[in-house]
This record gives C-alpha cells, sequence and structure tokens, in this order.
C-alpha cells in the first residue's frame, strides 16, 4: 500500500508507481469514485479523444506537409533498415 501526503492546499501527489499502474500520463484525467467507510476508488478516466484531435499533431509551423509518395517512401525505407 502506498502513504501519501496532504498538502496544505489539501492536495495529494500519485507516486509515478500508481500513475503506471493505473495507465495515465502527465496531462490527463482521473476519476475517484467515493465509497461508504471513507474510502475512495481511483481509475484513469476514460479518454474521449477522437481521430480529428489527432490528425494535425505532429504538424509543426513553416513547414510543407508531405505527400502520400513520400510517406510511403520514408516508410520503405525505416522498414528495410535504411533509415
Amino acid at each position: 500500500m502506498a502513504r501519501l501526503t496532504i498538502t496544505a492546499k489539501g492536495q495529494v501527489t500519485f507516486r509515478q508507481s500508481l500513475l503506471r499502474h493505473l495507465g495515465v500520463v502527465p496531462g490527463q484525467k482521473v476519476e475517484a469514485e467515493k465509497l461508504p467507510e471513507g474510502r475512495i476508488i481511483v481509475s484513469a478516466a476514460e479518454q474521449k479523444g477522437t481521430v480529428d484531435d489527432f490528425i494535425g499533431c505532429l504538424a509543426q509551423e513553416n513547414t510543407v506537409p508531405l505527400s502520400i509518395d513520400e510517406i510511403n517512401e520514408i516508410t520503405s525505407q525505416g522498414w528495410a533498415g535504411e533509415k
């Protein structure tokens, strides 16, 4: 069992091992469910992202997007161990 300390602001910091166990990373959310006798259950919140959220996430300013042919060539080289 992990023992956590409550700060003066009423906050708790979870140890990395607990966060790994929950499968969450910085920026993600967790949910806490209150149970009888002062207990809670903490679990990873369901991710509600969409494909639209993902599209363009790697885009960088001042760059030209690659064509499908360029992406395919880079992928082929990578699988062949050339890059």
